[in-house]
C-alpha cells in the first residue's frame, strides 16, 4: 500500500468522497474549495443507488436516518392530466444536501480550506504543487481534481476538452409540500411523475427538505423539465434585465418575462396538476444541458474525477454515484498497488471505461427523449413510450453497473 499527502481541489461531493476514502487508507488530505460559502444549500433532487449507499456506509456515515423519500410508484401523465400508466416501482429519492451535509460535517475543519481558487499546477516525478490565486501554494504526492464541470485542473491538462451543449436545457424548481393541495399530495407525493410532450420531458418527485427532513408535509417536490432550445434562444434566456449576457445566469437575475413564458408553456403542454405546481414556484431556475467525456484522467501525479472528468446528461441519474465510485476506485488502487504511478494507471483505465459507458447511455437517452418534431401522432407516441420504458429500466441498469464497478474495485 502507498500513502502520502493528497491535495483535493474541489469541496463538493466528489471532493468529499475522495477525502474520506483516502483518509481511510492512511493518506493525509487537504480539501481546497474555490467558494467561500457553505455549499450545503446548493443542489437539488437526485436518485440513490445501491453502490452509493455502500460507499456512504464504507465511509462511516450514519445511515440510521432515512437517506431520502421512498417512492412506491411511477406515473405517466398526458398533457391533459390523464393517467397513461401507473406502475409499482420502488425508488429512494434524495437531495444533494442530504448527502453533502454529513460528509462535510465528518471532515475535520482544519482539513477544509474555503476561498481557494486554483490558478496552476506544477509537478515533477515525485510531487505535485497547487498554486492558488491568493499566492499560496500546497505540495503533496497526489492532486485530485474534483472541481466540477468547469474544472480548473482539467482546463490546464486538457484545454480542448470542454463541455458541449446538448441542444436542450432544463427548468428546475422545488415546491414545498406544505403548499400543495390534498389532491396533489395524494397523486404526486407518492410517485415519480412523468409527462412527455413532443420533444420534451418532465420528471418530478418528492425529496427531503433542504434541512434533510423527510416528514410528510415538510418535504419538497423536485421538478426537472427538459426543453429543446437553440444557442441563440439560450443566449437570450441568459441575458439579464440590464442586457448583460451570462454563460449561466445566476438564478436571481433570470428575467421575469422568461419565467412568465415558461409558466405559460407549462400550462399549455404539461399535465395540469404538474403545471400548477411549477406555476406556483416563485422563481424556477434553468440550466443548459452539457456533456463531456475526458479522453484522459491521469496526468503524472494529477488526476480528475467526478464531473471534472465526465459530465453526463442527468437522465441516467448517476452523476453522484459515479463520483463516489471514482473516489472508491482511486482509494482501492492506492491501497492495493506498490507505487502511486501503478495505482493511478489502474484508476485511469478503470474509470475511463466506466465514464464512457455513462456518457453513452445518457446520450442515447437524450436522443430518444428530447428533440424536435417527430412527425405523425403515432410516431410521437412511440417516442414517448420508449422514453417511459427507458426510465422504468434505468435504475436497474445503474444498480447493476454500480455493483459491477464495486466488485471490480
Amino acid at each position: 500500500m502507498t500513502t502520502g499527502r493528497a491535495l483535493i481541489i474541489g469541496g463538493s461531493l466528489g471532493g468529499m468522497f475522495a477525502a474520506h476514502l483516502l483518509r481511510a487508507i492512511g493518506w493525509r488530505v487537504d480539501v481546497f474549495e474555490r467558494s467561500a460559502e457553505d455549499l450545503a444549500g446548493r443542489g437539488a433532487g437526485l436518485g440513490s443507488h445501491a453502490a452509493l449507499v455502500a460507499i456512504l456506509k464504507r465511509i462511516g456515515i450514519d445511515m440510521s436516518a432515512p437517506l431520502g423519500v421512498a417512492i412506491p410508484r411511477y406515473v405517466w401523465l398526458d398533457e391533459k392530466g390523464g393517467v397513461v400508466a401507473d406502475v409499482p416501482r420502488p425508488r429512494m429519492m434524495t437531495a444533494w444536501s442530504r448527502l453533502y451535509r454529513p460528509l462535510r460535517d465528518a471532515l475535520p475543519g482544519e482539513l477544509y480550506h474555503p476561498a481557494k481558487s486554483l490558478q496552476h499546477v506544477e509537478q515533477d516525478a515525485r510531487s505535485v504543487t497547487a498554486i492558488f490565486s491568493d499566492g499560496t501554494r500546497a505540495t503533496g504526492d497526489l492532486l485530485v481534481g474534483a472541481d466540477g464541470v468547469r474544472s480548473a485542473v482539467r482546463a490546464q491538462f486538457l484545454p480542448d476538452a470542454k463541455p458541449e451543449y446538448a441542444g436542450y436545457f432544463a427548468w428546475r424548481a422545488l415546491h414545498a409540500e406544505a403548499d400543495a393541495t390534498p389532491a396533489q399530495r395524494e397523486l404526486l407525493y407518492t410517485r415519480n411523475a412523468f409527462c412527455i410532450p413532443d420533444g420534451e420531458l418532465w420528471v418530478s418527485y418528492p425529496v427531503p427538505a433542504r434541512d434533510g427532513d423527510v416528514t410528510p408535509g415538510k418535504r419538497d417536490y423536485n421538478i426537472v423539465w427538459y426543453r429543446p432550445a437553440d444557442e441563440a434562444t439560450l443566449r437570450l434566456m441568459n441575458t439579464d434585465e440590464a442586457g448583460r449576457q451570462h454563460e449561466q445566469i445566476p438564478p436571481p437575475l433570470i428575467r421575469a418575462d422568461v419565467i412568465a413564458a415558461a409558466k405559460d408553456a407549462a400550462r399549455a403542454v404539461i399535465a395540469p396538476s404538474l403545471a400548477e405546481i411549477f406555476s406556483a414556484t416563485p422563481r424556477p431556475t434553468f440550466q443548459a444541458i452539457y456533456d463531456l467525456a475526458a479522453p484522459q484522467l491521469v496526468f503524472g501525479r494529477a488526476i480528475i474525477l467526478g464531473d471534472a472528468a465526465f459530465v453526463a446528461r442527468p437522465h441516467v441519474g448517476a452523476g453522484v454515484t459515479k463520483a463516489a465510485l471514482d473516489a472508491a476506485c482511486l482509494a482501492d488502487a492506492l491501497r492495493e498497488s506498490d507505487s502511486i504511478d501503478a495505482a493511478l494507471s489502474a484508476y485511469g483505465a478503470t474509470r475511463k471505461a466506466a465514464g464512457d459507458w455513462i456518457i453513452s447511455r445518457a446520450r442515447e437517452f437524450g436522443a430518444i427523449c428530447i428533440h424536435g418534431e417527430t412527425g405523425r401522432p403515432a410516431e410521437r407516441m412511440q417516442r414517448a413510450e420508449r422514453a417511459w420504458q427507458e426510465y422504468l429500466t434505468m435504475p436497474d441498469r445503474i444498480h447493476e453497473w454500480g455493483k459491477q464497478a464495486l466488485a471490480a474495485e
